[in-house]
């Protein structure tokens, strides 16, 4: 009999609190602070900070920081307002930096 598989999770890299779903991925094509990220529909065990505009390579945006529930590591940010017509798909979604998430239960 085939062994059932739970949902393939990213958690943080420091504490390995779940943060969010293989399935929420939107795109593995985005640029963090600290090298490649991805972007998430969906983020859980985190707490937003303060709304904050920044200048970002696709322009103007008002974002806030996202971080670990637990150890309250930053982890990427939320976008919270796109100011360009063409980049309203991200308002509501999750950057998550590579280097500070894992791969949990694969």
């Amino acid at each position: 009999m085939a062994e059932s598989l739970g949902p393939r999770l990213y958690s943080c890299s420091n504490c390995r609190n779940r943060v969010s779903l293989h399935d929420d991925i939107i795109s593995k094509c985005f640029q963090g602070r600290n090298g490649r990220a991805f972007l998430f529909s969906h983020a859980m065990n985190i707490t937003v900070g303060p709304k904050e505009d920044r200048h970002l390579l696709t322009g103007l945006h008002t974002v806030a920081d996202v971080y670990c529930a637990d150890c309250h590591q930053v982890l990427g940010w939320k976008y919270e307002r796109a100011y360009e017509a063409s980049q309203k798909y991200k308002e509501g979604k999750f950057i998550l930096e590579k280097a500070k998430i894992v791969k949990e239960d694969w």
